[in-house]
C-alpha cells in the first residue's frame, strides 16, 4: 500500500517508517517538524534505500491537506502528528485541544473526500485514566489531563465517523511507555528541551547533559516503592502499527481497539538499574517529591493484539536500555539541526 504517515519524521513515526518500507509499503511523511527535524529524513532515506515525498506543513491547514491528498495517491494513513507532554498539557490547554483535534478533524475529512478508508490512530494508555493496571480495551475511557483527554476525543471521534461512514476502517492503538533505538543507532528519542519521559532523561545523564536524575517519589505501594510503567521497545512497537495496518484490509467491524504492551511493570529504579548496566557503571539519581497525577503502577494486558494481530513484543528492558545507549552515545546531542 501507498501509506501517508503524519508525523512521520517523530520518534515513533520514524522507525515505523523504516518497518513499512521494509514490509513493502511505500511511504508518504507529512510533519510541521514541531518536535522533530528535518535531519531525520536524510536518515530515514539513507536506512530504507527509498526516497521519501516529505511534505512538510501543519495537517491543520485545510488547503494544504486537501493537495496533498489530490496529488498523492494514498491507500492508507498512520496518524502520529500532535503535541504529546502531559505537563505542557495542563500548562497549554488550548493548543492542546486544538492541535490534536484539529489534525484530525482535517486530515479525516480530506481521507473521506478522497476515498481513502484505513486509518490506524496512535492512542494512548492515558486513556484508562487513573485505572492503568492490568489495563484491557474493554475499560471504560477517561483522562487525568487535557492530552490523555484528546486522545479520548478523539477515539470518539473516529468511532462516530464509523458509524456515519461504516465503510471506514480505524484502528486505535493504546499503548504505554515507547523507549528504545533503532539496532543503527541512526535514528531514536530526541526529545525538544528538558525530557518529560524517563529513559531519555537517564540516557541525557549518562553522556552528560543532565548532572542526575529525579525520581519523582520513592513511598508508592510497588515493589521498591518507585512507579511502575509498562515500557515497551520501539521497535515492537512500530510492527504493532504493522500488524493494524494489515489487520484493517480484514476487519468485519469498522473500530478495532488493541493494547500495545508488554503486560509487565517495570520500576523507576529498575529501568535506572538496567541502564546503568548498559552503561557499564552507576549513574547518579536523587529522590524527590512526587508528581501530581502519576498513578503507582500501569501496564497493558496484550492478549487481544496478540490473539488477533498475531502481534507480541520480542525486546527487553535490557534491550531497550542498549539500544538507547547506542543512539545517545552516536548523538550526544540529538538529530542535527
Amino acid at each position: 500500500m501507498r501509506v501517508l504517515v503524519s508525523g512521520g519524521a517523530g520518534y515513533i513515526g520514524s522507525h515505523t517508517v523504516v518497518q513499512l518500507v521494509a514490509a513493502g509499503h511505500e511511504v508518504v511523511i507529512v510533519d510541521n517538524f514541531a518536535n522533530s527535524k528535518p535531519s531525520v529524513v536524510n536518515r530515514l532515506e539513507a536506512l530504507t534505500g527509498e526516497h521519501l515525498p516529505v511534505h512538510a506543513f501543519d495537517l491543520r491547514d485545510h488547503d494544504k491537506t486537501e493537495l496533498l491528498f489530490a496529488n498523492e495517491h494514498i491507500d492508507a494513513v498512520i496518524h502520529f502528528a500532535g503535541l504529546k507532554a502531559v505537563g505542557e498539557s495542563v500548562e497549554l490547554p488550548l493548543e492542546y485541544y486544538e492541535n490534536n483535534l484539529g489534525t484530525t478533524f482535517s486530515l479525516v475529512r480530506a481521507m473521506q473526500r478522497h476515498g481513502v478508508d484505513k486509518l490506524v490512530f496512535s492512542s494512548s494508555a492515558t486513556v484508562y485514566g487513573l485505572d492503568q493496571e492490568a489495563a484491557t480495551e474493554d475499560r471504560p475511557t477517561s483522562a487525568t489531563n487535557p492530552y490523555g483527554w484528546t486522545k479520548v476525543m478523539q477515539e470518539q471521534i473516529l468511532r462516530d465517523v464509523a458509524v456515519a461512514n461504516p465503510a471506514m476502517r480505524f484502528a486505535l492503538l493504546r499503548y504505554f511507555n515507547p523507549v528504545g533505538a533503532h539496532v543503527s543507532g541512526t535514528i531514536g528519542e530526541d526529545p525538544q528541551g528538558i525530557p518529560n519521559n524517563l529513559v531519555p532523561y537517564i540516557a541525557q545523564v549518562a553522556v552528560g547533559r543532565r548532572e542526575y536524575l529525579s525520581v519523582y517519589g520513592d513511598d508508592y505501594p510497588t515493589r521498591d516503592g518507585t512507579g511502575e510503567r509498562d515500557y515497551i521497545h520501539v521497535e515492537d512497537l512500530a510492527a504493532g502499527h504493522l500488524a493494524a495496518l494489515t489487520r484493517l484490509g480484514t476487519m468485519d467491524e469498522p473500530v478495532g481497539v488493541w493494547n500495545l504492551g508488554t503486560g509487565r511493570s517495570t520500576s523507576v529504579l529498575e529501568m535506572l538499574h538496567a541502564f546503568e548496566r548498559a552503561v557499564g557503571h552507576e549513574l547518579p539519581h536523587r529522590v524527590v517529591g512526587r508528581r501530581a497525577g502519576d498513578v503507582a503502577v500501569s501496564y497493558a494486558d496484550p492478549h487481544k493484539a496478540n490473539a488477533e494481530l498475531g502481534w507480541a513484543t520480542t525486546r527487553s528492558v535490557d534491550d531497550m536500555c542498549v539500544d538507547t545507549w547506542r543512539w545517545q552515545q552516536a548523538n550526544p546531542n540529538g538529530f542535527p539541526d
